[in-house]
């Protein structure tokens, strides 16, 4: 019969350190191939937790180790295959337990489990047709229904909300990001990954800004030469920590066309620019109801989702049955 054994996040408590984490994710690997595989791997010889572990030539039964964003999972045995087994790794492949409902990494690293997997021992006919199937679903669930779609980051709401303008052309928009951080350089490559071409990123830090913009080209300014980067801006994204503003009204032309996208907290960009005519301002608070929005939906077709799931449990076990009457 196929089991699998299962540790998430969802175990440790708050504020558990990282490599306190990882302790416990390569404890789970090492113990659960112990009583899986046999007391021949030495416990004491440690493997960390992100190397898979090649069969030596007495192992006899064949596994899968599958690691998530947040979670550990073996899958091993022969024979048939449970559909609670089959319908807990479906649910994942398709992004029901991931921390953000629908999110498309799980499928890759499915994929690259079972194909690690497959590469290095050999597996019993279930395992294939177990992850075979899984990766169909996590295809399907994410072909026919919405859970997937949206963003649930504030830096791909803020790309999301560029994008709702029909007018803009990202490959000719003169982009300027303010601050550089995680949130920037996250919205710098999905710009690059836009296709566009003029983007520019200010910082009071030349040195960082540089780090961060000269492997991908972008020419860099200091906010003493905001007036320079402002008049040449066609859409500009904030998110310093600074604690005051960094552009007021006072610093926008009244007839200059812009769209202005305020992520920082407190805020970076003066409110006061909604008033200038042909200035489109957002703030965090639009940008998190964006998201907000969007888990509304993915989570509104979840249902879908399982629909499909329990579709594809009905067909796997039904190819396994018409194999099992074939070989029999």
């Amino acid at each position: 019969m196929i089991h699998y054994k299962s540790i998430d996040q969802s175990q440790f408590a708050e504020g558990t350190d990282i490599k306190e984490q990882e302790r416990v994710f390569d404890d789970f690997l090492q113990d659960t191939l112990l009583e899986i595989q046999g007391s021949h791997i030495n416990k004491t010889n440690r493997i960390p937790h992100n190397v898979y572990i090649s069969n030596q030539p007495d192992e006899e039964v064949p596994y899968i180790f599958l690691k998530t964003c947040n979670r550990s999972e073996i899958y091993y045995g022969e024979g048939e295959v449970p559909d609670e087994v089959a319908r807990h790794l479906f649910r994942v492949v398709s992004g029901l337990e991931s921390a953000i409902v629908g999110e498309r990494a799980v499928q890759g690293q499915v994929k690259e489990a079972y194909y690690t997997a497959k590469a290095q021992r050999p597996l019993t006919a279930e395992l294939h047709r177990l992850f075979q199937s899984a990766l169909q679903v996590g295809k399907r669930v994410r072909n026919e229904t919405e859970i997937s779609h949206g963003a649930v980051s504030h830096s791909l709401a803020a790309l999301e909300i560029i994008e709702s303008f029909g007018n803009v052309d990202l490959r000719n928009a003169r982009i300027t990001i303010v601050g550089v951080n995680k949130l920037t350089a996250d919205i710098l490559k999905f710009l690059q990954n836009k296709g566009a071409k003029m983007v520019f990123l200010a910082n009071r830090s030349q040195i960082k800004a540089h780090y961060l913009a000269d492997p991908l080209g972008i020419k860099v300014y200091t906010l003493d030469e905001k007036q320079e980067f402002l008049a040449q801006t066609d859409i500009l994204i904030s998110a310093t920590s600074a604690p005051h503003l960094i552009i007021r009204k006072e610093d926008i032309p009244e007839q200059k066309t812009l769209l202005a996208i305020d992520l920082a907290f407190p805020r970076d960009i003066d409110s006061r620019l909604s008033e200038l005519p042909h200035v489109q301002l957002y703030n965090i608070r639009d940008v998190e109801k964006k998201v907000r929005e969007n888990i509304d939906v993915r989570g509104a077709e979840v249902e879908k989702a399982e629909a499909i799931i329990e579709e594809e449990i009905l067909e796997m076990q039904e190819a396994l049955e018409r194999r099992k009457k074939y070989i029999s």
